[in-house]
């Protein structure tokens, strides 16, 4: 599934085409689902000027001279400049392009076309999206951010890996990154996340910035330390523990039970 570190170089593929103009736009019944009906992506976007590209959190967003125009990416959804892809492959995707799974994009006075690739059809499109409904973006997370975030309203609060993983408190952060940031801190992903003392708290701060670095030089968020061991029977590359395997916030997560606690 895309993440951050994915929805930002599709951001970045995005921003070779600031200073178009917008002559076509299309959607089909899957990437419309966001909008009043299919055809409101198409009168939307004609005549448009790109002026811009940003992001929050797993969100692309494309400014113009005049609505914010978005994109959401789903679990396989990649974002194509004609033939240049904005990542090669996605771990839990299909690495490979058909037509059938163009569900929409924008074509530019120039000739060139902005698509969304997106076999299993989770992809949507947006307009002028409400920000409101995600946190802070993990690129730029501030440790007041982080904690503000990690702050239960009662008791002990959700398990740390399903913490990190709501995108109302947190913007970016997916499966992957949640797992590695966690096995690099040494958390067990199922403490309560009232329940994490002040160092596991500055230690989990260290890994997020650690881990969304490294792993975007890397080449994204298949790239961790732990990635080898995420397999039943693994056994965890830092200390030859067991790997353990349970589903926490909805997603099936990967810890080590000798290191992580």
């Amino acid at each position: 599934m895309p993440e951050i570190l994915e929805i930002e170089s599709y951001r970045q593929l995005a921003d070779h085409a600031v200073g178009a103009t917008i002559t076509k736009g299309w959607a089909d019944i899957y990437a419309a689902k966001k909008l009043p009906s299919v055809g409101t992506w198409a009168k939307a976007v004609k005549g448009l000027r790109i002026t811009g590209t940003n992001r929050r959190g797993k969100l692309m967003l494309i400014e113009t001279n005049g609505p914010t125009l978005a994109m959401r990416f789903g679990m396989t959804g990649v974002l194509l400049l004609d033939s240049d892809a904005g990542i090669e492959g996605l771990f839990y995707g299909p690495h490979t392009f058909k037509k059938d799974w163009v569900r929409g994009g924008l074509e530019l006075a120039d000739g060139r076309r902005l698509l969304l690739h997106d076999p299993r059809r989770l992809g949507r499109f947006e307009i002028e999206p409400d920000l409101n409904e995600l946190g802070p973006d993990a690129l730029t997370l501030t440790k007041k951010e982080f904690g503000v975030a990690l702050t239960s309203v009662r008791g002990g609060g959700a398990a740390i890996k399903a913490r990190l993983l709501d995108q109302s408190v947190i913007a970016g952060i997916g499966n992957l990154l949640g797992d590695e940031m966690l096995f690099r801190a040494g958390i067990d992903p199922r403490t309560p996340t009232g329940h994490l003392t002040p160092t596991q708290r500055d230690e989990l701060f260290v890994a997020l910035k650690a881990t969304l670095k490294q792993l975007q030089k890397r080449g994204g968020s298949h790239m961790g330390n732990h990635m080898s061991a995420r397999t039943p029977g693994g056994i965890c590359p830092l200390d030859g523990g067991p790997m353990r395997i349970s589903v926490i916030g909805g997603r099936t997560t990967y810890w080590c039970g000798q290191h992580q606690h």
